[in-house]
């Protein structure tokens, strides 16, 4: 990939799409398209379109790794580096200083309002992220394919309600039948059960928050609400870094604020060892997409075409939709009062019926929640 770009155009571009890239990966994509596409003619349309599509069968947030190869493909490895911080770190820079607020030991009354009515909403969410995601995964089904599909999310949801440490091996089983039924078990051998194994029992010598973290940026499919269920069962029941209100606000933090929302990794890691902790988190988050968007390099793009990857993508992409929807019951534990359930439900209509926005959702629960703690009513307990 040869450098055409100078770096300081990609820090600025990059660092602009960081500082205003709200709205989750629809949006980040659309804006890297009027960037490199539309405006600037530095990618081809087809190979923009096949770059976004080969990200949708890598583990960890795909619009990053796009923003990532963008930013190669215009201005070599040292753009994707440059890019790819410009792109993260406007974000996880304001994402950590809201954790700071929210999280500290006593935050004012009306604040954790805030946090309770984005929190509820952030049910509602969850369920129409989940919609969205489900009825794209299984429109190119049909027949037995269909069936089996659906039953990847079942089990994903299942998987994550009664045993949510477990959901990062949910959905690399549920991959690795699709691939088995696909392929036959002599093409799939790379993917034995037996590797599997072996990787899960060497996690147990990483500590506790960069294991976390890197289940969040190596190991998940679907997008960014997958991560959910994942940090979920660690930062609330398995460590208790958070309580379960606290985990809400941070799901929410992370939708309202720009960039990826795999940066709610950072307020995990803000909860478990302040600000070390958030910085370490992140960037064991984010590692795994720039290394391998970085050395995939010109091969990047056959990953679309590889029969063995679209197999197994279709076995554990629908189970990572079934533990966003699971994710709806252990988040609920973190909804304790009448008002935040109105709240929820007001949200879900705004969200399946108004068709608004989540970032303008997530505002006006927000804003609800602080009218609801200035009225008097029960807001949750600081920690």
């Amino acid at each position: 990939m040869e450098a055409r770009v100078p770096l300081s155009i990609v820090l600025r571009d990059w660092g602009r799409l960081g500082l205003t890239g709200f709205g989750g990966p629809p949006a980040h994509v659309a804006m890297l398209r009027e960037l490199c596409v539309e405006r600037n003619h530095w990618i081809e349309p087809q190979e923009f379109e096949d770059a976004n599509a080969a990200c949708g069968l890598l583990p960890g947030p795909a619009s990053t790794q796009l923003a990532i190869y963008c930013a190669q493909r215009v201005a070599g490895r040292a753009g994707a580096v440059v890019g790819g911080l410009a792109f993260i770190v406007p974000g996880l820079v304001m994402i950590i200083a809201l954790a700071a607020i929210f999280l500290a030991s006593a935050p004012p009354e009306w604040l954790r309002g805030v946090g309770a009515g984005a929190g509820a909403a952030v049910l509602a969410v969850v369920l129409r992220v989940g919609w969205d995601l489900a009825r794209a995964s299984l429109a190119p089904h049909a027949g037995f394919r269909l069936w089996r599909a659906a039953l990847y999310i079942a089990v994903g949801a299942a998987v994550t309600i009664l045993f949510g440490a477990w959901v990062v091996a949910a959905l690399l089983g549920c991959g690795l039948v699709e691939l088995l039924i696909r392929r036959g078990s002599r093409e799939a051998a790379a993917f034995s059960p037996a590797m599997l194994l072996l990787a899960v029992a060497g996690a147990a010598a990483i500590p506790a928050l960069a294991w976390t973290a890197f289940k969040v940026g190596a190991l998940s499919y679907g997008g960014g609400f997958v991560i959910v269920p994942i940090m979920q069962q660690d930062a609330v029941e398995v460590y208790g870094w958070m309580t379960e209100p606290q985990f809400l606000n941070a799901v929410a933090l992370g939708q309202v604020t720009p960039g990826p929302v795999v940066q709610t990794v950072a307020v995990v890691g803000y909860a478990a060892a302040g600000v070390g902790g958030a910085l370490l988190a992140s960037f064991v988050a984010f590692a795994p997409s720039m290394l391998i968007v970085i050395a995939g390099g010109s091969r990047f793009l056959q990953l679309r075409r590889n029969p063995n990857a679209r197999a197994f993508l279709d076995g554990a992409g629908p189970a990572a939709i079934g533990a966003i929807f699971g994710a709806f019951v252990p988040l609920a534990a973190g909804v304790d009062f009448t008002w935040q359930w109105v709240v929820a439900a007001v949200a879900a209509l705004l969200l399946f019926g108004a068709r608004l926005g989540v970032v303008p959702t997530l505002l006006l629960a927000a804003g609800a929640g602080a009218v609801a703690a200035i009225a008097g009513l029960p807001v949750p307990a600081s920690a």
